[in-house]
């Protein structure tokens, strides 16, 4: 079995510049980089990353904590972390939660055990050690992506809520609407917080007056979409336009209107948020807020890695704003002659 004093004879350098381009590989020139791993191609060369860990004091793995899997979203985020982590040469393992926040404490509890070296959190819970943090000691590396505290100064990224849920009410507004509904996430996470405010914003900015009864409590899924424009229907108030929280739940509600004998857009306007891929192939294709969401996790993985390295080479804790875009399709129209108001 090759070992590391074959690749440095195969490459051609020292036995501690193929160490050093195993375990901090931004040390070492692209050039040699790219020798050594010729060398490892060639020798089938396996590093034992748990030896190598010990002599570090490192796991080389992060990990990545979710509320589920069901939502595309999640697996586009993952994808990014670990197009980063690949290149870095760690490892992603993936926590579900499932709201649990004992589940949470649990995975949180792997840092201390030498078992992760830090935390990347797509999840609206915070670990207790986050909530009620020692008096001592610093906290474990910990990253937020969407979901953000405003009072913990700890990494994170996210895109700005607040204006793209304007730009949705600003799109509809310019097409004439006026009775503009909206379907929310779970109004109790920071996001869904940050969408309806900025629906309320982009509302004020089109001079269109908040109406509490347009505004219906979604959890992301295509069924609460479709529930919430049901009961939006029943309500019997007039709108001609709905602003989806994310793309899922737009779809939902575009089965529900289809289910009511309603056309998309000719009866009702409908956009969603995120910009999934299926959004595109839906009939009518779907107007939405493009949120960059492998980027998310590109950045997220880049913002640990910053995290994990020497406390005397860490930047300060920041916070990255990714750039979002609408990106108008057919599910949206000029206002029709007349609202339509549910029975």
């Amino acid at each position: 079995m090759a070992n590391i004093k074959d690749i440095a004879r195969v490459a051609g350098v020292s036995v501690a510049t193929v160490s050093r381009a195993l375990s901090t590989p931004s040390m070492v020139r692209p050039t040699t980089i790219k020798r050594i791993e010729a060398a490892i191609a060639d020798l089938n060369y396996h590093p034992n990353h748990m030896a190598a860990g010990l002599r570090r004091q490192r796991s080389d793995n992060v990990l990545v904590v979710v509320p589920s899997i069901y939502n595309p979203f999640t697996s586009a985020f993952v994808e990014g972390i670990e197009n980063v982590a690949r290149t870095s040469r760690m490892r992603v393992l993936l926590g579900i939660t499932e709201g649990d926040r004992d589940a949470l404490n649990t995975y949180t509890a792997m840092i201390a055990g030498k078992q992760a070296d830090g935390m990347i959190l797509l999840e609206s819970n915070l670990p207790d050690i986050v909530v009620n943090p020692p008096a001592k000691g610093a906290l474990p590396p910990i990253v937020f992506a969407c979901e953000y505290p405003l009072d913990l100064t700890l990494p994170r990224v996210k895109i700005d809520n607040h204006e793209a849920s304007a730009l949705v009410v600003g799109h509809l507004a310019g097409l004439g609407h006026r009775r503009i509904a909206a379907v929310t996430g779970p109004i109790h996470l920071f996001i869904s917080q940050d969408r309806l405010a900025g629906y309320r914003l982009g509302l004020a900015r089109a001079g269109i007056e908040f109406d509490p009864q347009l505004v219906h409590e979604g959890d992301f899924t295509l069924q609460s979409g479709y529930d919430a424009m049901v009961r939006l229907l029943d309500a019997g108030t007039a709108f001609t336009a709905v602003a989806c929280s994310n793309d899922e739940m737009a779809l939902g509600a575009m089965s529900a209107l289809r289910a009511c004998g309603l056309s998309v857009p000719d009866d009702v306007s409908v956009v969603g948020f995120d910009d999934l891929r299926f959004g595109a192939y839906a009939s009518p294709p779907l107007t939405t807020v493009h949120s960059p969401t492998v980027q998310i996790g590109e950045t997220a993985m880049r913002l640990m890695l910053d995290a994990l390295l020497p406390a005397d080479r860490q930047p300060p804790a920041r916070e990255v704003i990714l750039p979002h875009r609408l990106i108008v399709r057919e599910s949206t129209a000029p206002v029709p002659a007349r609202a339509v108001v549910g029975t």
